[in-house]
């Protein structure tokens, strides 16, 4: 079960790369972004690959998506000077709560 989470951070933090150089890569116009985007994105998927043996597929999917996107949203913001506004914050937050909420689902049971 360790192992699932530290793949799944893996695929969280390379997927997060991978994003990130999909950007740099200026429409894939750029190689050496293209490059590292192949590499990061092969990691993330392959690292998913091995999460998904222990996690279950929708809290692991939940999880990937959601930090991600949260990451990519504060990285974007830092790193390409992109827009923050309360309302991207509080969606954001919601996102965050959903997979809280999944994740809580598959650990105990709600309801």
């Amino acid at each position: 079960m360790v192992n699932g989470w530290v793949s799944l951070s893996i695929a969280i933090v390379f997927g997060v790369f991978g994003t990130i150089f999909l950007k740099l890569s200026d429409g894939l116009k750029k190689w050496r972004p293209v490059f590292f985007l192949i590499i990061s994105y092969g990691i993330c998927f392959s690292a998913m690959t091995l999460a998904l043996r222990s996690l279950d597929l929708s809290v692991a999917y939940a999880v990937w998506s959601g930090l991600g996107t949260l990451f990519v949203a504060i990285i974007s913001f830092f790193l390409f000077k992109e827009p923050f506004s309360l309302h991207k914050i509080i969606f954001l937050l919601l996102i965050v709560l959903g997979v809280i909420g999944i994740h809580l689902s598959d650990v105990i049971d709600l309801f």
